[in-house]
């Protein structure tokens, strides 16, 4: 039976085969110290999509933390609460082997069009002039890409982790990036026309002249974001923008619902036509915005 303290054993091991510190491991995922230690103490779990992650980056098998490979570990009376975890972990690591790598290389003018299955990494490399339409790369890691003049339209780039990347002149036209994270990325001539950015985070990220035509807005977060050049519209349900810096900014005909917004400087902001229920129009005012094109409603 697999249980926490067994992957924690496991975790804990790789770890200091590799010389990772806890805090080295963090960062690497996109996770606090503090998750890594709990897992290590077995006091909770890293979802199956996670486990894989550290298990690349720690250079063992996912079959490494399941019940084969943990059979000399000495078990404790705490279950999993997947029931199915051990599967799972079979289950991806077989399809692990059929993954493709496509990190530190350089890829131009080509089509990748319906691809699937590049799963867990895609780091270090130069993607210049690429067709990647209708392409899934759900749950992908890009780090320390240069992606230039490419086509991601009508794409699945879901619940993805793309760090210090910079993303010119692309078209994301209809693409879905729903809970997708870009951490100290920048993105500039972009069109995100109708793409859907439900739960979308953007955390110390650069975004300078995009096109946000008809994008779907959903507790979409902008932390420590520097827009420009940027407008917006359409509904912003339970989004926030804390401590951004914004420049050439405008919001026309926007619906606000909830949207939070902290530390942010709303001087230079333009608002036109908007609506916004009691608590946004508020914060709005403390940000010490231009509230003439802001009528307050019941939204």
């Amino acid at each position: 039976m697999i249980t926490p303290k067994s992957i924690g054993i496991k975790l804990t091991k790789a770890r200091k085969g590799k010389n990772f510190s806890q805090a080295t491991l963090a960062q690497e995922i996109a996770v606090s110290p503090q998750a890594v230690g709990k897992w290590e103490r077995g006091e909770s779990l890293p979802d199956i999509i996670l486990l894989s992650r550290i298990a690349e980056l720690l250079a063992v098998d996912l079959n490494y933390f399941s019940e084969r490979g943990i059979s000399n570990v000495v078990n404790d009376d705490k279950a999993l609460p997947q029931e199915n975890y051990s599967s799972e972990l079979d289950s991806i690591d077989k399809k692990k082997k059929h993954n493709w790598n496509m990190s530190e290389s350089n890829w131009v003018n080509v089509d990748f069009s319906g691809i699937k299955n590049i799963q867990e990494r895609f780091h270090a490399a130069n993607v210049k002039k690429c067709q990647f339409i209708g392409a899934d790369l759900s749950n992908v890691q890009m780090k320390s890409n240069n992606v230039d003049q490419c086509d991601f339209s009508q794409a699945k780039l879901t619940n993805m982790l793309i760090q210090k990347s910079n993303f010119t002149q692309c078209s994301l036209k209809s693409a879905n990036l729903k809970e997708t994270e870009f951490l100290s990325s920048y993105l500039s001539f972009c069109d995100l026309t109708k793409s859907d950015l439900t739960k979308v985070l953007f955390s110390y990220a650069g975004l300078d002249k995009l096109n946000f035509d008809q994008v779907e807005w959903s507790r979409t977060a902008f932390v420590n974001t520097r827009l420009s050049n940027v407008q917006f519209s359409g509904t912003m349900d339970r989004c926030s923008f804390e401590k951004c810096s914004f420049s050439k900014v405008t919001f026309h005909k926007v619906k606000f619902l909830q949207t939070f917004f902290k530390y942010n400087d709303l001087k230079r902001v333009k608002f036109i036509d908007c609506e916004a229920d009691r608590l946004t129009y508020e914060l709005l005012k403390h940000g010490k915005a231009d509230l003439a094109g802001v009528k307050v409603s019941n939204l």
